[in-house]
């Protein structure tokens, strides 16, 4: 998303699997900036969403890419990916 000069991700979910999930959610953007968040979505049927800090950008709106990675409980090295989303603009759209 982006607005004036700030860019940040945002993520919409709804946990319905009744078991605990994690999630990643990453903006990057120019020259190697990264901001990364961790969200634990509630085991219940409600919608909710994650977001990052909101972060400068002089750069255009399209510069800046996220993705979105959910995954099951237990051990990371044994967690199955559930779901990975990620970002791309339309040729010149605007944020």
């Amino acid at each position: 998303m982006a607005r004036g000069n700030a860019v940040w991700a945002r993520v919409y979910y709804r946990n319905t699997t009744g078991e605990e999930l994690r999630s990643v959610l990453t903006l990057m953007g120019p020259g190697g900036r990264t901001v990364e968040l961790h969200c634990a979505p509630a085991a219940h049927d409600e919608p909710g969403t994650c977001e990052t800090p909101r972060v400068p950008s002089s750069d255009t709106p399209g510069s800046a890419t996220a993705i979105a990675e959910f995954v099951g409980a237990g051990p990371v090295e044994e967690a199955s990916l559930l779901l990975r989303a990620g970002s791309e603009r339309a040729p010149g759209s605007r944020g």
